[in-house]
C-alpha cells in the first residue's frame, strides 16, 4: 500500500531516510488544533520522536534486506511492530507505530491506522507498574543536593504539575491567556489559594497552573530584565525567568533524587505527586471520582479524564 522506493533513498543511512521523510512533512507554527487531520508534524518535540523512530525502523529493514523507507509496506510495518512488541515498553511501541503510520501517509497520500498492539516485554511492564510520585518529605530532602535555581524549579514542578520543558513558558497570567480553543473548567484549583501563571505545552496548548503565593514570590525575584531566548532539546524557548528548565532540569533532579534517596522516578514524577495530591484535596472539597479526574486532567494540560489513571500509580 505504500509507494514504490524513491530515488537516492535505498543507499541512504537510515537517519538520513528518517530525516528526509520528516521533513516532508513538517508544518511547524501552525496551530495543531485547527488542523488535527492534515497529516502533518506541528511540533519539534513530535518531529524528533517519530525521526527516532524511523530510524530504528529503517534500521530494521536495511538488516532485513526488505528496501528503504518509501518502499515500506503494511505488512512490512505490522511484521516489524510485532517484533518490536516483545523488545519495547508500551510506549515506546505506541511511538513506533505512529511514526509509522506518519510515513505511510507520506508515502501512499491514505490515512493508513495499523492496529495497536500490546507489548509482552515485561521489563517494560514492570517499569510502568513503578510507582513515580514523590512526598513532599522526599521532595525536600532532593531539593538540600540542587541548587536553588534548581530547588525553585522543582517545588514550582511539585506544586503546579508542570512538565520540566513547561519551566521556560511560565508567564503571568495578566501578560498571556490560556488557550481559547478549548473550554476550561471552573472547578480547577478548586481548594487552593496562590497566583496564576500561563505555560505553554504540547500542541502549543496555553493553560493557567497555579502556584502558591510563596513560591510565586520567589519566582518573581529570578524575572529576567528581557525575556532570554534558550534552545532546549533542539527547540526555542523565550524565557522570563532565571530557572532551572528542560531537559538540564531533568537531568540535575534525576542526580540530585539518587543522592538523597538512592533512586529516581525523573523529574517528570513530580506531575504524579501533583495529580494525586489534587485527587485527595478534590475528594475533600466534595467533588466524586469522575469531576476530579476532569479537573486534574485540565490542570495538567490533558483533556482526557481517564488519563489520569495513569498518574495515581
Amino acid at each position: 500500500m505504500a509507494a514504490k522506493s524513491a530515488k537516492g533513498f535505498w543507499y541512504a543511512k537510515p537517519k538520513t531516510q528518517a530525516a528526509r521523510m520528516i521533513r516532508g512533512g513538517l508544518a511547524l507554527g501552525k496551530a495543531r488544533h485547527n488542523s488535527k487531520n492534515d497529516g502533518k508534524i506541528h511540533s519539534r518535540g513530535t518531529a524528533r520522536a517519530y525521526q527516532s523512530g524511523l530510524t530504528l525502523f529503517c534500521d530494521w529493514i536495511q538488516r532485513h534486506k526488505l528496501g528503504d523507507l518509501p518502499g515500506a509496506t503494511v505488512k512490512i510495518a505490522e511484521r516489524y511492530l510485532t517484533e518490536r512488541a516483545g523488545k519495547v515498553g508500551q510506549k515506546t511501541l505506541d511511538r513506533d507505530r505512529q511514526s509509522i503510520q506518519f510515513l505511510l501517509r507520506q508515502t501512499s497520500g491514505m490515512d493508513i491506522k495499523l492496529p495497536r498492539l500490546k507489548t509482552s516485554f515485561s521489563g517494560g511492564r514492570r517499569l510502568a507498574e513503578q510507582p513515580r510520585a514523590v512526598t513532599v518529605e522526599q521532595l525536600n530532602a532532593i531539593c538540600r543536593h540542587l541548587s536553588p535555581r534548581s530547588a525553585l524549579a522543582a517545588r514550582i514542578c511539585y506544586w503546579s504539575g508542570l512538565r520540566a520543558h513547561e519551566l521556560h513558558t511560565l508567564e503571568p497570567r495578566y501578560s498571556s491567556a490560556p488557550s481559547k480553543h478549548r473550554k476550561w473548567s471552573r472547578e480547577r484549583f478548586k481548594g487552593r489559594n496562590g497566583q496564576l501563571y500561563v505555560v505553554k505545552g504540547k500542541g502549543g496548548l496555553k493553560r493557567e497552573v497555579m502556584l502558591p503565593f510563596e513560591l510565586a514570590a520567589e519566582l518573581e525575584r529570578l524575572r529576567l530584565p528581557k525575556p532570554a531566548i534558550k534552545i532546549d532539546r533542539g527547540i526555542r524557548y523565550s524565557s522570563r525567568y532565571d530557572l532551572t528548565a528542560g531537559n538540564d532540569f531533568s537531568c540535575v533532579f534525576t542526580a540530585a533524587s539518587k543522592k538523597a534517596l538512592g533512586w529516581s522516578t525523573g523529574a517528570h514524577g513530580l506531575r504524579h505527586s501533583y495529580a494525586q495530591d489534587r485527587m485527595i484535596e478534590l475528594r475533600s472539597s466534595g467533588c466524586g471520582r469522575r469531576q476530579r479526574m476532569e479537573i486534574v486532567s485540565q490542570e495538567l494540560g490533558h483533556f482526557r479524564a481517564d488519563i489520569v489513571e495513569a498518574y495515581l500509580r
